[in-house]
C-alpha cells in the first residue's frame, strides 16, 4: 500500500489522475480546489486543528492531461488484464484443473508469437492461464480455435500503480482495470 498518499480524481469525469501526498490532498481541500471522496478513518493533527485525512479526492473542475503510457513489463500485462486469462476468462482464486488458479498459474502469452516476429508490446501480448497459453503454443488464436475475449490495450501509468497492489482497495473502484483499461 502506498502510505501517505491519495488518490485525485479528475473533476467531472472522475477519472485517476495521480496519486499525491497527504499534505498535497489537504492543501488542495483547504484551498478549494477539490473534495473528498473517500476517508481513511485516520487524522492529521496540527497544534490548532484536526484534519481527517482522505483515502480519495476529486477536483471541483475537469483539467485537460495528455495520456501517459507505460513501460511493458510481465508483471504489467498481468496487472493490467487483473490477472484474468484473454482466452477462457479463468481469474486468480477461481478453479482451475482441479485446482485453485494462484498468480502464479498465469503467465504472458503473446499473441503473434516471438517465432513468428511478435514483439513484447502492450497491444501483442495478454495474461494467460498456463493451459491456454500451452494450447495455443507458437500458433495465432485463430489458428488454435482460440478467441480473444478482449483487446490488448496500452494502459495509462497511474492505473498500473493501482493495480498492481500499492493502493488501498479504497482506491480500486476509481481505477478502470483489465480489458476496459485504454
Amino acid at each position: 500500500m502506498i502510505e501517505g498518499h491519495v488518490l485525485l480524481l479528475n473533476g467531472g469525469t472522475w477519472e485517476p489522475l495521480t496519486v499525491v501526498s497527504i499534505p498535497r490532498a489537504i492543501n488542495l481541500l483547504l484551498a478549494g480546489k477539490a473534495t473528498v471522496v473517500e476517508e481513511t478513518g485516520r487524522f492529521l493533527r496540527t497544534v490548532r486543528d484536526k484534519f481527517p485525512v482522505p483515502s480519495v479526492i476529486a477536483l471541483h473542475h475537469y483539467i485537460n492531461v495528455p495520456r501517459r503510457h507505460a513501460n511493458w513489463s510481465r508483471q504489467g500485462v498481468l496487472a493490467r488484464d487483473n490477472y484474468t486469462c484473454i482466452y477462457c476468462g479463468a481469474v486468480v482464486g477461481s478453479m482451475g484443473k482441479n485446482k485453485l488458479l494462484t498468480r502464479r498459474d498465469m503467465t504472458v502469452d503473446h499473441i503473434l508469437p516471438v517465432s513468428r516476429g511478435g514483439k513484447n508490446t502492450w497491444s501483442n501480448t495478454a495474461c494467460a492461464c498456463f493451459a491456454c497459453n500451452h494450447r495455443k503454443g507458437s500458433r495465432l488464436p485463430g489458428e488454435a480455435g482460440m478467441k480473444l475475449l478482449w483487446e490488448p490495450k496500452i494502459p495509462r501509468t497511474s492505473y498500473l500503480v493501482i493495480e498492481m497492489g500499492s493502493g488501498p482497495d479504497s482506491w480500486k473502484r476509481y481505477i478502470e482495470i483489465g480489458q476496459t483499461a485504454s
